[in-house]
């Protein structure tokens, strides 16, 4: 095990978080306003907070488990009742953004503002102070860490280069922990599709994405690792997908010493244990190669 990774609590051998982002309209909105004079298109995303949410929380209250929710603020504004449900059903709030914002190319300026008001709707809707957060799109600038860090933030989840919690610099004197994430455990890549909008057409059997995913849970389970499921409401939380989502948290919660609970937790985890702390390096372009004689 690197000496950047997270240690268990005794008697852990894995952990497993079952997260939910809760984009609802803002997603479809954020990349593409004229998507708004599309009802059809609207309805599909609304679906998320006004039906599926209720059921996914009914889901985790029958097996006892604790999830993560990543709100942007403009849900929050949108559906606050159903955000506050959430908080009071006892799970994680964490913040994605206000409208999911793609922050690739922000500067620090503009990304501060954005992740500002999503803080402030979060805290005005919900009462809560989110220490997580999950980039839109899992897109981070270079300077994102250290305006998390400034914001008070104590975990990303985010990039995808690991297969357990670690501890990186976010900026000079302040760290953060990244819980990393992998696109072949988002459900967007199994089930969306809307013409016009996203998707290829193919809209996959649960069974073969919750089989595949329950793959990926034994797995990290065999070496030790931070099994991190990422849904989306108005995706899974349809009925025949909700019914194979309950299933596959009964199995995963099965395992022996599989740590089911949120990223907040696991993230309070390793900040006790984790000895070192990671550094990513920007890599720099090389000069082209010519060939001899070439100017």
């Amino acid at each position: 095990m690197s000496e950047f990774e997270i240690t268990w609590p005794s008697g852990v051998r894995a952990a497993a978080a079952f997260t939910f982002d809760v984009d609802a309209e803002s997603c479809a909105l954020a990349h593409d306003p004229a998507l708004a004079r599309r009802t059809s298109v609207m309805s599909h995303q609304s679906y998320g907070p006004r039906v599926a949410v209720p059921r996914i929380l009914d889901i985790l209250d029958g097996h006892g488990v604790r999830a993560t929710f990543f709100v942007p603020g403009y849900t929050a504004e949108l559906y606050p009742d159903t955000v506050r449900a959430i908080a009071e059903r006892g799970h994680e709030i964490a913040h994605h953004g206000y409208l999911h914002e793609n922050m690739l190319g922000l500067d620090e300026a503009e990304e501060l503002a954005v992740l500002d008001r999503g803080l402030d709707v979060l805290r005005d809707v919900a009462g809560v102070v989110p220490t997580g957060y999950r980039a839109p799109w899992w897109e981070m600038n270079w300077h994102t860490p250290k305006l998390l860090a400034e914001r008070g933030f104590r975990y990303d989840s985010s990039l995808l280069d690991g297969d357990r919690p670690y501890r990186f610099t976010a900026a000079a004197g302040a760290d953060l922990i990244e819980i990393p994430v992998d696109w072949a455990l988002d459900d967007w890549e199994q089930y969306a599709f809307f013409p016009g909008w996203t998707g290829s057409g193919v809209i996959e059997d649960p069974d073969k994405a919750t089989g595949m995913w329950y793959r990926e849970a034994a797995a990290h389970h065999r070496w030790g690792g931070c099994f991190v499921l990422t849904n989306h409401p108005f995706l899974s939380g349809r009925p025949g997908r909700a019914h194979a989502l309950d299933e596959l948290i009964g199995r995963v919660a099965a395992l022996e010493g599989m740590w089911v609970t949120t990223l907040a937790e696991i993230a309070e985890q390793a900040w006790s244990t984790c000895t070192a702390t990671f550094t990513h390096l920007r890599p720099e372009m090389p000069a082209p190669t010519r060939a001899p004689g070439q100017p």
